[in-house]
């Protein structure tokens, strides 16, 4: 049996790692629900290579 619901699952990635040039890119995954959130969620969250707390985007 399937899971069934509108919940997805998504990654989270940090803005603010790209613009400051440093390499690779810190992730999270969770999930959401596509009924109450359409839109692309934007949470902050702790980046441990910037070692403080950042602004974490929705991407594909």
């Amino acid at each position: 049996m399937g899971k069934k619901g509108n919940r997805i699952q998504i990654i989270l990635e940090c803005s603010e790692q790209k613009k400051t040039g440093v390499s690779g890119s810190y992730r999270y995954i969770t999930t959401k629900n596509k009924k109450n959130t359409p839109n692309r969620m934007k949470l902050k969250k702790y980046n441990p290579k910037l070692r403080k707390y950042t602004i974490y985007k929705e991407i594909k």
